[in-house]
């Protein structure tokens, strides 16, 4: 089965900037939606038989940002703000069946040096990439560049990195959705998924060259993403099933992640 991708590939580019730009634009006009995990707040927990958290919290206007259960009815539960007035309200509310157990204030748990840190090493990162490609396809028959290779796979980088944040800054200006420690480490996969892809097909570009030497560049992509279609579709369908579990911040961004190839 040959498969023409390239004659469609301006449609591919129309789609990938529709997709792009809006998601740019929001990051520019309202940035990302931080939770605690950022920003810091207040951690409340309590033992009682009442499961109404999130409803009691919104009558009363306080941000519930997590609810994180545990044994024994017990509950751990995390407010952008709660002062000890707040506190009492809002344990009444429940009934009295309640003990409190830990009622503290707490620092963000990614803070600005380590968001630094992980921009450094994407940044050093993807300096390495270019230059590992580069060197590993410098056996590419003339006109083709080893360098555009490693050019070319930091860009697929930095575009399923951002696509992802446009997509999660229009998710939280929207319907509120906020990121946390674990979005962080869901990017970081997107990246590393988008890197091991597009190493995957540029190896296999590089392997038909000398065999189709022949052949238009175009064709040559053609077949060469044919051959890989299959594995590219099987690790799609592993992020499927774990889409509606307790890790969906991480699945969402692993499956916009997987539309994008």
């Amino acid at each position: 089965m040959h498969v023409n991708f390239m004659k469609y590939k301006w449609v591919y580019f129309g789609i990938s900037l529709a997709i792009l730009i809006p998601g740019l634009l929001s990051l520019i006009f309202y940035g990302l939606r931080p939770s605690i995990d950022f920003t810091g707040g207040t951690l409340l927990e309590i033992q009682t038989p009442a499961k109404n958290f999130s409803e009691v919290a919104k009558n009363q206007n306080l941000e519930l940002s997590s609810v994180q259960p545990s044994a024994d009815n017990t509950y751990l539960l995390r407010f952008k703000t709660l002062d000890k007035d707040q506190n009492e309200k809002f344990k009444s509310a429940l009934g009295p069946d309640l003990i409190e157990k830990r009622y503290e204030s707490v620092g963000p748990i990614v803070g600005a040096e380590m968001t630094k840190k992980a921009l450094l090493a994407v940044a050093l990162a993807s300096i390495a990439i270019v230059i590992y490609i580069a060197w590993s396809f410098r056996g590419v028959p003339k006109p083709y560049s080893s360098w555009k290779f490693g050019v070319s796979a930091v860009a697929a980088l930095l575009h399923d990195a951002l696509v992802v944040l446009g997509i999660f800054s229009l998710f939280g200006h929207f319907y509120h959705v906020e990121i946390d420690a674990l979005f962080v480490t869901a990017l970081l996969t997107v990246i590393g998924f988008s890197v091991h892809d597009t190493i995957v097909v540029f190896d296999r570009v590089r392997e038909n060259l000398p065999k189709m030497y022949t052949k238009p560049f175009s064709e040559i992509v053609d077949f060469s993403l044919t051959e890989t279609l299959v594995r590219s579709l099987n690790t799609s369908l592993t992020v499927i099933p774990l889409r509606w579990n307790n890790i969906q911040i991480c699945s969402i961004c692993l499956l916009v992640k997987r539309c994008l190839r």
